[in-house]
């Protein structure tokens, strides 16, 4: 993987086990109102901010307690001038043990520097994987995005004030 791709490593204090679970309960950790399934090769589910953002993810590689890889498909990002941009890219999860814990790696492939929503989707990932998918394995509540949040509501969490509409 090029290390153009957005990347977030966090590390944990469980099993490998216990972190390829915890990545795949994507309701505990990046949005409570997926529709699908998450685990097995094959299995899909659709992420959404209703009016912001929406993409299906399908897994595509499922070894458990070691990597996870989901295709990026049907995306649709409101704030960008390519609102496809992140279509037919990969978000990849490996999984080691290391001292001191278990490292969760994070990388979306085709989440480049140069892509305008670069800056705001990489804020929004640290911040889902670092925080959120790391409290979830070590305190067993993560922060996903929840159906009484607002987009501003996420971005101002992910410290992306710029997007922020100005209230009048």
């Amino acid at each position: 993987m090029s290390d153009n791709n957005f990347t977030a490593t966090t590390v944990v204090d469980a099993s490998p086990e216990e972190a390829f679970a915890a990545i795949n309960n994507v309701r505990g950790w990046w949005n409570e109102t997926i529709e699908g399934t998450t685990g097995a090769v094959g299995d899909s589910y659709r992420f959404e901010v209703p009016g912001a953002h929406r993409c299906t993810m399908t897994t595509t590689e499922s070894i458990p307690g070691k990597r996870l890889v989901w295709h990026v498909t049907d995306t649709y990002i409101s704030f960008i001038d390519d609102t496809a941009e992140w279509e037919n890219t990969d978000v990849v999860f490996e999984i080691s043990e290391r001292a001191g814990g278990t490292e969760i790696r994070f990388t979306h492939v085709g989440l480049r520097p140069a892509d305008e929503c670069y800056e705001v989707c990489a804020n929004a990932w640290g911040g889902y994987i670092t925080k959120s998918l790391h409290d979830l394995i070590t305190t067993g509540t993560g922060d996903p995005f929840r159906t009484d949040s607002t987009f501003d509501s996420e971005l101002l969490k992910h410290g992306n004030t710029d997007l922020v509409k100005p209230r009048t």
